[in-house]
Parts: C-alpha cells; structure tokens; sequence
C-alpha cells in the first residue's frame, strides 16, 4: 500500500471540455471537506468538482451532479488499481460545449486522475505492531541488540520484578522477530501484543 508523497496534478482537455485531475494526501474526511472548499474556491466557475476519498477508515465518493457513477466511480478506480491510502482525487470540470456521453464522462474522470498519478511521488506506508517484551534483566541487553537488528524502536523500558521493553515493530518483520527473540531466549520471554 502507498501514500502520496505530496500533492499531483494533471489537466486535460477533451472535446473542449478542460478536466483539472489533483491528488492531495491527507488524514481525515474533515481535511478532505477543508480541501474542496478551498478547491471550490479557486474554481467558482467550474461546472463540476468531483471527488473520491480512499483515507484510514473513511472513504467517499461524489459525482457533484454528473450522472450517476460517471466521476467519483471511475476516480475511485484508479485509486484501488494504484493501492494508495490516505488520498483525496479531485477532479474539476470546466464544461466545453459538447456532451461526452456516459462513457466519454467515465474515460475523462479516470484519465485525469489517471494523469495526476504520472506526476505523483508515492511513499511505501509502513505498518507497525506494538509490543511489549518482557525479559529478565540480564537478557535486557541481548533483546536491545536484536531490536538493533530489526530495526524496532524502543519506546519505554520499565523495571518491575522483570524489563519491559514497549517496543514499535514493523509489521513485515515481526515474525521474523519473534521467532528469533524466543530461540535467542530459550522460551523465557513473553510477548504481549497491543494489536
């Protein structure tokens, strides 16, 4: 999964009808809501601002009046094909005077954001386990080197009748952790997983 790296954009012209593709990466739909509006802003003689959000938990689709699955549909599309997160596609329409039909208006969406793609920088998004080692003292320093080694950062260390390393794993690594951790350790550690 990907996430864009900072924002991309694309304009394209069909049957004389201008499409504005822009991809913008953010965290929430209320971001997304503070981005249209500045969006619609910028074009008040725009006749459609059309829009799709693939985000954490919260996706949406908008056709702004085009018929029915003629925009978002298509840009949400692009969005699943590109298995990017954390992503609002936007596409403005300025109208050119011919009508493009339901296909043509389902080409021109997906082609636009599309064409923003080409000219976006994505980021691997990265996925993280949070665990808690709980080792003896004197195996402290052997977890902190195979932390070293797998790059998992230790967030806090705690001493009670046992070390408790709160540590941040990635998650394409944490198996391989895990088996190396209790092999190093004969068995004599536990592993408490917050997810």
């Amino acid at each position: 999964m990907y996430q864009l790296a900072a924002p991309a954009f694309a304009d394209i012209e069909i049957k004389k009808s201008r499409f504005l593709g822009q991809l913008y990466p953010l965290n929430s739909r209320a971001e997304a809501r503070q981005q249209l509006a500045l969006i619609r802003a910028q074009h008040p003689d725009a006749v459609h601002v059309c829009w799709a959000l693939v985000c954490a938990g919260d996706s949406g689709l908008d056709d702004d009046g085009e018929p029915s699955g003629t925009a978002a549909k298509p840009m949400y599309n692009v969005l699943v094909h590109k298995d990017v997160t954390n992503v609002l596609a936007v596409v403005v329409r300025y109208w050119g005077g011919i009508k493009l039909g339901a296909g043509g208006l389902t080409r021109a969406y997906g082609q636009a954001i599309s064409d923003a793609f080409k000219n976006a920088s994505l980021a691997e998004v990265q996925f993280f386990h949070e665990w808690d080692i709980v080792c003896a003292y004197a195996d402290e320093s052997q977890v902190r080197r195979l932390c070293d080694k797998f790059a998992a950062t230790i967030r806090q260390v705690s001493y009670t009748e046992a070390a408790t390393m709160a540590i941040n794993i990635n998650q394409k690594t944490a198996t391989s952790f895990e088996i190396e951790l209790i092999g190093m350790l004969k068995g004599q550690v536990r592993i408490v997983k917050a997810d």
